[in-house]
């Protein structure tokens, strides 16, 4: 498998404004930085995306994501919310294919567009819970 860029961060070929890093996952400043102290977190075993992970990589990773949040708000008294990201696949935004996960810190007036805008859908009961059902089928 071809590194990627990540990969090359993770094993220093590539400099990057680390902020945490421990056996397991590596954050670091994203260069695109949407709004001031923009993070990465990436596992270093590379997976490309959620789907990928088992439980015990899930454990490593994801249970980081209070700890890397709260550095980051405790980082700036400006920031008053956070947006945290994980996009899934070329069609959900993903540009780097090795799982990542954005800590986008907010700020009074930052113009960031995001969350996604939501508007209601006009949906029966019965397709929410045909479609709650199809996921509840696979557990």
């Amino acid at each position: 498998m071809a590194e990627d860029i990540f990969d090359k961060i993770i094993s220093g070929e590539i400099p990057s404004y680390k902020v945490y890093e421990d056996d397991d996952v590596l954050a670091f400043l994203d260069l695109s930085q949407a709004t001031p102290g923009h993070t990465l977190l990436v596992p270093k075993q590379h997976v490309a995306d959620i789907y990928a992970y088992d439980d015990a990589l899930a454990g490593k990773v994801l249970t980081k994501i209070p700890f890397i949040a709260r550095a980051i708000k405790a980082s700036d008294d400006k920031i008053i919310g956070m947006n945290i990201l994980v996009n899934n696949g070329e069609q959900a935004g993903q540009s780097v294919f090795h799982s990542h996960i954005h800590f986008i810190p907010r700020y009074q007036d930052d113009g960031l567009n995001l969350p996604a805008p939501t508007e209601a859908h006009d949906i029966s009961e019965a397709e929410y819970e045909k479609r709650a059902q199809q996921i509840r089928d696979q557990f």
